[in-house]
């Protein structure tokens, strides 16, 4: 690993304080960078996401694309995760802790709101920052395009249905433009480019993408680092004014992140799903598409509800949380698999005994 990558907990610590800071000093200039935005999606953090996403690109190829769907395993257990089981957690966790744990301490309304704002995230599958995730845990390119790609189509016909359900609504608008581009930004573009890049780079041999990639790997970081404080400095009055609400929404949400991580974890382990396609589908299930949750809250409850502010406390809770889950993938790379991975980056010394 290199600097950025061993210390990479410390430089997100680092960003988020630096993120609040800033933009408890100089608010103006967050505001003005949050107000660049098309349909909920802020373009500057875009481009962040983007240079996050383009290394893994380049690495997906399409050859092996096409054999995704001999294995559909890994597929099937993320399909599974993120409809038929997250969505109803997450709203029952919301439930157990706004209505029974936390009733001392919110009002009905609020606490309505609250659960109503955790539905949206639970319903909304990750889909931009999922590549990097997979990245960081060497995950298969071509098996997590695959999963993306497949949630996001069904995103479209299940994600009004189940919210509506959820939240006892008939009138869920899917924000389409939210999805489309977000759906352009940071998968079609992206794609697009790796996919000419790695052209390009095959020309001179697959040492050449290899060496790419790595040249790319500290931007990438960088990116991470960038959005971290990009979006930790938008919230960073909302951090300051209402820090016991935030904790107690912190809560239950990363008891749905981790426990979804494991169910999961548990069911690759059943299937017996090679390492860098349990990685992924762990992690999409995790991670929520933060972008469409608020977009959704906002249409339903107003910009200042208790709904928008939990979608919110995902965003601000899912990035170190990720970063946990991470090292624990990490952590439980088999052996043999791990042996593999140091050896593509080339021989090891070997000290004297």
């Amino acid at each position: 690993m290199g600097l950025f990558e061993r210390y990479l907990s410390v430089w997100v610590a680092l960003g988020i304080a630096a993120g609040v800071a800033l933009g408890l000093s100089v608010p103006t200039a967050f505001q003005v960078v949050a107000s660049m935005e098309v349909a909920q999606v802020n373009l500057v953090v875009a481009v962040f996401i983007w240079v996050m996403i383009y290394p893994m690109m380049i690495q997906v190829d399409w050859h092996a694309v096409r054999d995704v769907g001999k294995k559909p395993q890994g597929l099937i257990l993320t399909l599974v995760v993120n409809w038929l089981i997250k969505p109803f957690t997450m709203a029952a966790l919301g439930v157990l802790f706004f209505q029974y744990l936390f009733a001392p301490w919110v009002d009905p309304q609020s606490a309505n709101e609250y659960i109503a704002g955790m539905i949206l995230l639970g319903v909304a599958p990750c889909t931009a920052m999922v590549f990097v995730w997979s990245q960081l845990v060497k995950g298969d390119a071509n098996y997590t395009l695959v999963q993306v790609s497949v949630n996001d189509l069904i995103m479209v016909v299940a994600y009004a249905p189940i919210a509506a359900f959820l939240l006892g609504v008939t009138n869920v608008t899917v924000p389409w433009q939210t999805l489309l581009l977000s759906t352009v930004l940071y998968v079609v573009l992206p794609l697009v480019a790796g996919m000419l890049t790695r052209q390009l780079l095959l020309r001179r041999g697959p040492a050449a993408v290899t060496g790419f990639v790595a040249a790319l790997k500290p931007w990438s970081v960088i990116g991470l680092i960038a959005t971290v404080v990009l979006l930790f400095g938008f919230q960073a009055q909302t951090i300051v004014r209402q820090p016991l609400v935030i904790v107690l929404i912190a809560v239950p949400l990363v008891l749905q992140s981790y426990g979804i991580f494991f169910i999961t974890w548990w069911g690759a382990k059943w299937l017996k799903l090679p390492h860098n396609v349990a990685g992924p589908a762990c992690l999409i299930g995790t991670s929520n598409f933060f972008e469409l949750a608020v977009a959704v809250a906002i249409s339903l409850f107003g910009l200042n509800s208790g709904a928008a502010l939990a979608t919110v406390v995902g965003v601000l809770v899912e990035v170190p949380v990720m970063l946990s889950l991470v090292a624990l993938v990490n952590a439980w790379r088999p052996a043999e698999d791990a042996e593999r991975v140091i050896d593509e980056k080339g021989p090891r010394v070997k000290t004297a005994p």
